[in-house]
């Protein structure tokens, strides 16, 4: 097999973690610290390889990537989303898919705590008042005794479910594959929406929950409810979340995710005063990282041992 290739460690965190300084010392690795740019610059980076670690969820394995590297074996993601990787093809190559489950969930639970207090609270507009010499006060909203819901029970969303449960917080959640051992109420989506003061969505985006919080959806909120979204950006209907949080009819938003990202300066949420916004970064935390990093890396270790972890796709070729 060839040696191990890094196609996209742009910005750098895969450079500087113990995990690849142990991975260099026990096997060749081709590593960029550049975007490939294209699906053709993937190609090029790693047409020859058989075991790829993917960084960034810039880089897309369509059909065509998985078709023009015969030798991939192992595609080992950091991070738990699969919306750019093409899993179905991976399966026909018999391409083994795996992910890092999980080991974020502490930092982007806390992430969607900071991001609903700050909203709550206002701080960010409080904070540059009152660096302008200004004493602001009052319309600010406590949430203790408010009603949180939960939009997917993953270990994000349980981890967040605690969390407001902490502060005093009434959690519901609607998940998609409803347990009651999960241990939290479950409810039809339609009353979550309609009743809670704050909605925090915890979905992977799929061909399914592409535009899940939809304009209709996001009507049936509770007026002057906060939205949270920390999971993917494509999940909500940006339009019409602008509209409702340009009305007022929604109170405010924290977002770490955006249909497009890096979002651009001019897009209509960086205008509005009752969103917090942050880059894409609620689960960057030095633990995180490097848990996360070092599972990619024991992913392909326990591959190549014959006993692949942590798998979502692949494993056996199913072409006629």
């Amino acid at each position: 097999m060839s040696g191990i290739v890094i196609p996209d460690d742009a910005p750098p965190v895969m450079a500087t973690s113990r995990a690849y300084a142990a991975l260099r010392a026990s096997t060749e690795v081709d590593y960029h610290d550049t975007l490939p740019g294209s699906e053709e610059g993937l190609i090029e980076r790693i047409g020859d390889a058989a075991i790829v670690i993917n960084i960034r969820s810039s880089s897309r394995f369509t059909a065509r990537v998985f078709e023009s590297c015969p030798r991939l074996a192992l595609l080992s993601l950091w991070g738990t989303g699969t919306d750019n990787v093409d899993l179905e093809a991976a399966a026909r190559r018999g391409v083994t898919v795996t992910n890092t489950p999980g080991v974020s969930a502490i930092a982007i639970a806390e992430h969607a705590l900071a991001l609903l207090l700050a909203v709550a609270r206002r701080i960010p507009a409080v904070d540059a008042a009152t660096r302008a010499g200004a004493w602001p006060r009052g319309e600010v909203a406590q949430m203790h005794g408010k009603s949180l819901g939960i939009i997917g029970l993953g270990a994000i969303g349980r981890q967040f479910a605690k969390l407001g449960s902490a502060i005093g917080m009434r959690v519901i959640a609607w998940t998609m594959h409803p347990n009651p051992a999960l241990g939290f109420e479950l409810v039809p989506l339609e009353t979550l929406l309609a009743s809670c003061d704050a909605v925090s969505l915890h979905l992977r985006l799929s061909p399914e929950t592409e535009g899940f919080l939809n304009r209709e959806r996001l009507a049936l909120m509770k007026p002057g409810a906060i939205l949270i979204n920390t999971a993917r950006g494509r999940l909500v209907d940006e339009a019409a979340l602008v509209e409702a949080l340009a009305t007022r009819r929604l109170a405010g938003a924290g977002l770490d995710v955006f249909a497009i990202e890096p979002l651009a300066g001019t897009h209509p949420l960086a205008r509005l005063e009752n969103v917090v916004l942050t880059p894409h970064s609620a689960g960057v935390t030095p633990e995180a990282l490097e848990a996360g990093l070092q599972l990619a890396v024991d992913n392909v270790w326990n591959f190549l041992a014959g006993r692949p972890t942590n798998v979502v796709a692949g494993g056996r070729p199913v072409l006629p």
